[in-house]
């Protein structure tokens, strides 16, 4: 056989290939958007659902691929009206082999702008969840997607009150890009899947869980089993940088998530402004490691049972509420006070423990380095809304004192060694109202 033969034989193959394909696809091409009732009915008796589907389109970029324009799922009447997924547009490259057995096999979708929005029922439900899957044993929508591609999406993620009213959004990620791999999309839907859902790569421009804000966050993402996992996370927070790693769980009555992290560089007044009651109450730079877990309960504060521990340095820094120099000179009446007459809220270093617990942060080891004023400490604050303090510890003045000045400052309780006085001190009231005693108030709780 000659060489213009076999080349001959081979396009003819090709061609006949072609032409059954064409056979196939003719009625889809014609007019694809005909066949946009039938896909919105699949969709709904596969999610269990109301789809909507704006416009379906054949296109041939990159290959054969559907383009649909404005779809939405609504979230299913258990809850109060809105969508569980938008999104401006998606690609959904298909796979021409299976076209050839009369199979839809989708290799690759690519989302451009969606939306997100996830609720979680009192009960356990969540709203993206197949409300008959478990009774239904064909569930199958549309299997594992090789590959699935996020672009500018927004994730929201809430809880229903025990009235079923909305309550807060507790998570929230903006301008999300993800590409992720063997996306198993059937799973994700089912409330008793256990297999993995996908993996791969996440970036987001603005991240917030509860008041905390992250920028321009990157990690790695793993989905499985009603648990998401963010690990060599990466962000920008409040001038700062944190790094470790976060998860999320969706199983359970209330979802829940844990996080361990590294700070370095933090702006503690930039990070305070999220918080009403600390806004203006310190300065300085922030670094150390927390780990935080805990519950999203359904109620209107969804992360008070937030539980964690750590350790935390600040440096070169002020607490202009405590003017702690000067609220410690007017305890004892000092005649040298050196350098603590100056910067009366001033410190050069904090070193801290911290123990979260039932809306209480708790420290058993406190160090502060003033100008001229150390101090070692204990105690806690509240943050369930009083905003209670309750510290002690033992003051040192640095500035060796006259005799005189030693004598009654002893004779007041004061302790004096190598030349400098020390004394115990108690800070009580509230973060806005702090009120400084000597002597040793009540232990922390």
């Amino acid at each position: 056989m000659t060489i213009r033969r076999r080349t001959w034989l081979v396009l003819a193959g090709i061609a006949c290939v072609l032409l059954v394909v064409l056979i196939f696809l003719a009625p889809i091409l014609l007019n694809a958007d005909r066949y946009r009732p039938k896909a919105i009915a699949y969709l709904e008796e596969k999610t269990g659902k109301k789809v909507e589907i704006g416009r379906l389109a054949i296109t041939f970029s990159h290959g054969v691929a559907i383009q649909v324009d404005d779809f939405g799922i609504k979230s299913p009447p258990l809850f109060p009206p809105s969508y569980v997924l938008k999104v401006a547009r998606i690609n959904a490259q298909l796979d021409v082999r299976e076209l050839l057995h009369r199979r839809v096999v989708i290799k690759s979708l690519v989302l451009e702008e969606p939306v997100i929005n996830l609720v979680s029922d009192p009960d356990g439900p969540w709203n993206f969840e197949n409300p008959g899957a478990k009774n239904t044993p064909d569930t199958f929508l549309l299997g594992v997607v090789s590959r699935v591609e996020i672009k500018r999406g927004h994730v929201i993620a809430s809880n229903l009150l025990p009235s079923d009213a909305a309550g807060p959004v507790f998570f929230e990620a903006y301008d999300v890009s993800s590409e992720l791999e063997n996306v198993n999309v059937d799973g994700i839907a089912d409330p008793a899947s256990t297999t993995p859902d996908g993996q791969g790569t996440l970036k987001a421009g603005l991240l917030r869980l509860g008041l905390i804000e992250a920028k321009n966050l990157s990690s790695n993402i793993r989905l499985q089993a009603r648990e998401v996992f963010f690990t060599g996370v990466k962000a920008e927070t409040y001038g700062g940088t944190t790094m470790g790693e976060l998860s999320i769980k969706l199983s359970g009555k209330n979802p829940s998530f844990k996080t361990d992290m590294r700070l370095k560089g933090v702006d503690v007044a930039h990070l305070l402004r999220a918080f009403q009651s600390g806004r203006g109450k310190m300065t300085g730079k922030m670094e150390g490691e927390m780990k935080i877990a805990g519950e999203i309960v359904h109620s209107r504060r969804p992360l008070e049972r937030l539980h964690g521990s750590g350790h935390l340095t600040v440096r070169n820094g002020q607490v202009p509420s405590l003017k702690l120099n000067a609220n410690l000179m007017k305890l004892a009446h000092y005649n040298d006070l050196g350098p603590a007459k100056n910067n009366p809220s001033s410190f050069n270093f904090v070193s801290t423990d911290l123990v979260l617990d039932h809306e209480r942060i708790s420290s058993k080891v406190i160090d502060i380095d003033g100008y001229g004023v150390d101090l070692d400490g204990s105690g806690s604050v509240s943050l369930s809304g009083s905003d209670e303090l309750n510290y002690q510890g033992v003051a040192e003045i640095v500035s060796k004192q006259g005799f005189v000045t030693n004598l009654f400052a002893r004779l007041a309780g004061g302790t004096l060694k190598d030349g400098k006085l020390s004394f115990p001190f108690h800070i009580g009231g509230t973060i806005d109202n702090p009120v400084f005693a000597k002597g040793k108030g009540e232990k922390g709780k």
